[in-house]
């Protein structure tokens, strides 16, 4: 296939289809970098050259009742990980100031648990509050199941995103989850889209699922109009069900970045979490694709640093986007 070619289509408002997404993933090593090349051209076009750096605070952790396989703070996992409840209102603010300080386009508070409490909503509403008359940042929350009144309350309070993935395939996703379903997800972000809210909405790679469930994950997104792709590659968790896999291959990772961008040509997309596990010394190249990417750290892993993610950015030619700073 010539790649540089369906770069042109795609951006002369020409979608790609399911088959070209399949082509994509299924290219071989040799093609690597001329389909790299052609995602830069549509990211360069539509993205510019600028990188949003988002900080995620693990705000509640280690009190979940759900078994979602690749979670460490799952129900079933048996690896220890910190377990403590909903961070103050001076703490979830500390923590802006922080990301705030590091030039972060975006604050994202994470909270373990299959949903947010009546109480749990109210705290985090006085934090946003807060952090919003102190700090230039946006504020993402992500704290699971959501209603829409629940949504509206996030939204009045000034909260400008929610981050609820779809995570795999329709058809995968049972494997991966039973404590609640794919169209449990659907209807949180069916309220989040409803009030108005920003969605983050994105897909965990490299959990046994096929190359067709990584375009239908794709093509999913698609449908529910998310305005963020964080992409996750699964580094395997001591404890959880998922802990025999392997991590995926870089080229891998780097082909699954370069799908979403085609069928996504306008979208954020975000290089998120086993970033460093799965892409080693090829990092620099998730940003020829990506146009945002987690820093300092994830919900219960660390990162390589802050640092050298400011150091891989400048090397690789980009400049951080400060724009929600203003």
């Amino acid at each position: 296939m010539n790649w540089m070619s369906l770069s042109d289509q795609v951006l002369s408002g020409e979608p790609v289809g399911r088959g070209e997404a399949l082509a994509i993933l299924e290219s071989s090593d040799d093609e690597l970098l001329a389909v790299l090349d052609a995602a830069f051209v549509i990211r360069r076009r539509t993205r510019g050259r600028r990188v949003r750096l988002h900080v995620l605070r693990n705000a509640r952790s280690g009190i979940c009742g759900e078994n979602c396989a690749y979670c460490s703070q799952s129900v079933d996992a048996e690896h220890s990980v910190p377990r403590y409840p909903l961070q103050s209102v001076e703490d979830l603010l500390d923590g802006a100031r922080h990301a705030s300080h590091l030039k972060a386009a975006r604050y994202c508070v994470a909270t373990s648990g299959r949903a947010a409490s009546a109480a749990d909503i109210e705290r985090i509403c006085h934090a946003v509050r807060r952090i919003k008359g102190e700090c230039p940042i946006q504020v993402c929350v992500s704290l699971g199941l959501l209603s829409f009144a629940q949504a509206r309350q996030l939204k009045e309070a000034g909260i400008d995103r929610y981050n609820h993935n779809l995570e795999t395939s329709e058809r995968f996703f049972p494997e991966i989850c039973t404590t609640h379903t794919y169209n449990d997800r659907l209807a949180t972000i069916k309220a989040v889209k409803s009030s108005g809210l920003e969605l983050c909405c994105g897909a965990l790679i490299g959990m046994g699922e096929t190359t067709l469930d990584r375009v239908d994950v794709a093509f999913a997104l698609k449908a529910v109009g998310t305005d963020s792709i964080p992409v996750n590659f699964l580094d395997p968790r001591p404890g959880t069900r998922l802990a025999g896999l392997p991590r995926m291959k870089a080229a891998d990772a780097l082909r699954a970045l370069a799908m979403f961008r085609f069928v996504h040509p306008r979208v954020e997309i975000r290089v998120a979490g086993g970033r460093e596990a799965c892409l080693g010394s090829l990092q620099p190249l998730a940003l020829f694709v990506a146009d945002s990417m987690f820093t300092a750290g994830y919900l219960t892993t660390g990162g390589q640093g802050y640092s050298l993610d400011l150091a891989m950015i400048e090397a690789a030619g980009f400049r951080i986007d400060e724009s929600a700073q203003a």
